[in-house]
């Protein structure tokens, strides 16, 4: 959530924020809430002093009449406080995070920024074939059975996609043991407080992409960063030990609502996928050059993969409500003769360490640290980008160098 005080003190920069966002929310109401819900605690507060001061002083019959009318008072008056706390957090919570001064302007992913490109798309002088036609040909991919097993969008990973799986992972961890981050395998599922701390369920829109085990109050994973936020819940950092680095790797659960009829072909988007997330927790004022080294990491990694991209700087309409500033990497696949996004990184900044009380103490100051995460792999959308960029005319598919020392193999025939 974003800080009331900041709203307080520059609702013009809240509405602007709002207003690239194309989120409709009436801040001049809560504005009044607010002041409605300052004055009547100062009611509460006076009228449970008058209460604890007359129960100091039993037994005059006066005092007790006075305690009965106090009593009623500061029940109709605690009723009243619950009620407008009520609707102003109704509204105040849906506040999305303030985007920073340098996102673009734009209600959708047509108006996101291109900031550069990397790499030129091969040109293939052989008619090629997408991930699937691969999959199947090379018996990598199975689609139909995971159907029968499971239902649409999902898929099953055979033979040597096993093993090229294993080795981007393997990848990705040795490139970020040298950078100093912490490894983890956490839990994929989170009680509801945690998700909501983590700024994933304030919408009905949100909700509809989780799976949600009603019996026991707990929802799968969406993705990796949503496990280790919550890891740090109600502590506090010292400034010394900041940044402090997680990579994760976890399998994902998401409904896709909302995605119907796109891209149903193979495994591109599917209810069940394995990923390697970056997080990070970090002091305000480094948060935005933290940023960039996280999309730094990541341009390692596709580099090293030598898989043609582009990055791109999403606009206000497409950036996610916890996020202050995201950038997507996207990949060429040849077989859509376009670039897909495979990565994400995004500077949360405090709207979720406030949620989760998650602080830093720099000598006698406390502040709030900065939160910000970044797709190390998504391993299903690398593997399609993998399999399509290396095929070759003989329909085998040929190994990155930065993965041949983690395989016995060469090729994929």
């Amino acid at each position: 959530m974003i800080d009331i005080k900041f709203l307080r003190d520059n609702p013009k920069i809240v509405k602007e924020s709002l207003k690239n966002r194309s989120v409709d929310l009436d801040i001049n109401k809560l504005l009044k809430l607010d002041e409605k819900k300052r004055a009547m605690i100062k009611i509460v507060e006076s009228l449970r002093s008058q209460r604890n001061e007359i129960s100091a002083q039993k037994g005059k019959p006066t005092h007790l009449k006075k305690a009965k009318e106090i009593k009623k008072e500061l029940k109709d008056r605690e009723e009243e406080l619950e009620t407008i706390e009520k609707e102003f957090n109704s509204i105040f919570m849906l506040i999305p995070n303030i985007l920073l001064k340098d996102v673009p302007v734009g209600k959708s992913e047509e108006d996101n920024k291109v900031i550069r490109k990397w790499g030129k798309p091969k040109k293939f002088n052989f008619e090629i074939k997408d991930h699937l036609e691969l999959g199947k040909a090379l018996d990598l991919i199975d689609i139909e059975r995971a159907v029968k097993i499971s239902g649409s969008r999902f898929g099953i990973l055979k033979n040597q996609a096993v093993l090229l799986e294993l080795a981007l992972i393997q990848f990705a961890f040795d490139v970020f043991l040298k950078e100093g981050f912490s490894l983890v395998v956490p839990p994929t599922l989170l009680k509801s407080e945690m998700m909501k701390g983590m700024g994933y369920i304030d919408t009905k829109e949100d909700r509809e992409e989780r799976y949600f085990l009603e019996k026991d109050d707990l929802y799968l994973a969406g993705t990796g960063e949503q496990m280790i936020g919550p890891m740090h819940e109600g502590e506090t950092f010292l400034s010394k030990d900041l940044p402090k680095r997680y990579v994760a790797f976890s399998s994902c659960f998401r409904e896709e609502a909302g995605s119907y009829g796109k891209d149903t072909k193979g495994i591109f988007r599917v209810h069940q996928f394995d990923k390697i997330e970056m997080f990070s927790f970090a002091k305000p004022e480094d948060s935005e050059k933290e940023h960039l080294y996280l999309l730094s990491l990541q341009e390692k990694l596709m580099q090293g993969l030598e898989i043609p991209y582009r990055v791109v700087h999403l606009c206000g309409g497409d950036t996610c409500r916890a996020s202050a500033s995201t950038f997507d990497i996207e990949s060429w696949i040849p077989s859509q003769n376009k670039f897909r996004e495979t990565h994400s990184t995004s500077n949360c900044t405090d709207f979720q360490a406030r949620r989760l009380k998650i602080k830093y103490k720099d000598g006698d100051k406390t502040n709030f640290v900065h939160t910000l995460n970044a797709t190390a792999f998504a391993i299903g959308r690398t593997l399609i980008a993998t399999l399509e960029n290396y095929q070759q005319k003989d329909g085998s598919i040929l190994i990155p160098k930065a993965l041949k020392k983690y395989l016995s193999f060469n090729h994929i025939k």
